[in-house]
């Protein structure tokens, strides 16, 4: 399946710098009810793909080159308005994390791009003040820290002031473990002022629930994934994602926003998939496997829910968070390209072949 929004020109920005930012799920928030002072807390995965791959060179005149022009426009008025960044500068967008798919596209964005023009300018703002400056990280820290370090992240939710939730623990995702992405291409999930007013909507969450999700993180969720025990750290997880679910079963439909995805979370259940959910709004769901060949198993149990739209595509966790390189250099051929499976350069992707096409690849 084609993961990028965009595949433009391969011809790198002049003398400027680049970089890839990895995707992320976000597995559930802790405590949407601020009961003990801070509100949201959440759980998230950094993913090796899909990303995003953009460059950008100091110029003559702005230049917006590739996917998502109009969002860069905006940033790029924000990071003048915040920092003076008064130089004009040349971005080009070579692939991008596919828009309201519960990617965190738009946090990817907004951070890759203040911190190559932050660079380009002589300065190296923290990511959380980016993040504050581009209207990022309000609810939720995951894509921040999926950004700095990548990995499994937790964040300790938004306090009283409009810092962004920090990250408060990390750990590294097992190496031969997989995640089959789920994903819904014609479908989107809520966002923007939909997001905003379903959040106003929603009861107050309850704080014994609260206390479980709590309790099944820091007592099961991170010990298991410490010790890699998928069976015990996917109870949890999947346990979360369905209290979360359906307290957002209002707003979004169900426990699951696309009823395709939810089909296939069901059928990967009863084949014995421990660990699953949704991520963010939607529509993207997942299941994590123990190898590539479980979850390539799993993917061809899927063929008749392709048929009607469903794109299941195998990827890595990614433990490292951003990729930078400089585009003045051999053209980085060195750089993200080789860091990346065919999903992310916009080829087909066979569930029944991908796990063996995926051992092959250094990520």
């Amino acid at each position: 399946m084609t993961l990028s929004a965009a595949t433009i020109s391969t011809q790198p920005a002049p003398c400027g710098l680049g970089l890839f930012a990895p995707a992320r799920l976000h597995l559930g928030f802790l405590d949407m009810g601020g009961h003990l002072d801070r509100r949201f807390g959440s759980l998230g995965l950094s993913l090796a793909e899909p990303g995003l791959q953009i460059e950008v060179a100091l110029a003559q005149r702005r230049e917006i080159l590739g996917a998502q022009s109009g969002r860069v426009e905006k940033l790029l008025d924000l990071l003048e308005q915040h920092f003076g960044f008064a130089q004009p500068v040349q971005v080009r967008v070579t692939q991008a994390i596919p828009d309201h798919a519960g990617l965190g596209s738009g946090t990817q964005l907004a951070l890759a791009l203040g911190s190559l023009v932050a660079r380009l300018h002589g300065q190296r703002p923290g990511t959380s003040t980016l993040a504050r400056a581009l209207d990022r990280g309000n609810r939720s820290g995951i894509g921040i820290g999926a950004f700095d370090q990548g990995g499994f992240l937790v964040d300790g939710g938004r306090g009283q002031d409009d810092t962004p939730p920090p990250v408060i623990a990390r750990l590294p995702f097992p190496d031969e473990w997989r995640i089959l992405l789920l994903m819904h291409p014609t479908y989107q999930g809520l966002h923007g002022k939909a997001e905003v007013d379903a959040f106003r909507r929603l009861p107050v969450f309850p704080a014994d629930a609260a206390a479980r999700l709590c309790h099944l993180t820091l007592m099961r969720a991170l010990p298991a994934l410490a010790e890699a025990r998928l069976d015990a750290f996917g109870s949890a997880i999947t346990e979360i994602q369905a209290t979360v679910g359906d307290h957002f079963a209002p707003a979004q439909g169900g426990r699951f926003s696309s009823p395709l995805v939810a089909a296939a979370l069901e059928r990967l259940g009863t084949l014995g998939a421990a660990c699953r959910g949704q991520s963010s709004w939607g529509p993207t769901g997942f299941v994590v496997a123990t190898n590539a060949t479980q979850a390539g198993v799993w993917a061809d149990h899927l063929a008749d829910l392709q048929a009607d739209g469903l794109r299941p595509c195998i990827v890595r966790a990614n433990n490292q968070g951003v990729r930078w390189y400089q585009t003045d250099a051999d053209k980085h051929n060195d750089h993200p390209e080789e860091a990346r499976g065919d999903a992310a350069h916009g080829k087909t992707v066979h569930p029944a072949h991908v796990h063996a096409e995926q051992e092959r690849q250094s990520l």
